[in-house]
């Protein structure tokens, strides 16, 4: 079992920037993938962001590309999502969860392979543990 704790959210000015954290406890980090989602009022879940430091992965939504980057520190259990040049659409609770390194990664002999079958490059299905959520707020 795996839990997530965000951190970081706030309020900040379009075209600003903030810096969240997601750090996990009681698992080993790098049996993982771990993702950051969004959800705006009144919408779904959508997935923003996803990495596995172990298999060299980074997933990205179409929708911030560009702007946000995700980064791992296996030295302090933590995924960070740097969020550049917000704008008033990217207010949303943002969640950090896990996905089991299983749903995303598998084997034929020799070769490594990623399930890439979903439109998103981190689907919201394949993630079983979630944190609590740390609000973004973006003003115009």
């Amino acid at each position: 079992e795996v839990h997530l704790v965000e951190s970081g959210g706030g309020l900040v000015q379009a075209g600003g920037s903030l810096r969240l954290s997601c750090t996990t406890f009681g698992a080993t980090f790098d049996d993982y993938v771990i993702g950051w989602f969004r959800q705006a009022p009144g919408k779904e879940r959508e997935g923003v962001s996803c990495i596995s430091s172990r298999e060299r992965f980074v997933g990205i939504s179409d929708s911030v590309k560009g702007r946000f980057t995700i980064s791992s520190d296996n030295t302090k259990n933590t995924v960070s999502l740097q969020m550049n040049s917000l704008a008033p659409g990217d207010r949303a609770v943002y969640y950090c969860a896990a996905a089991a390194l299983s749903r995303f990664f598998y084997r034929v002999g020799d070769v490594r392979r990623r399930d890439d079958s979903s439109p998103t490059p981190c689907p919201t299905s394949k993630f079983a543990s979630w944190g609590q959520g740390t609000q973004v707020t973006v003003s115009s």
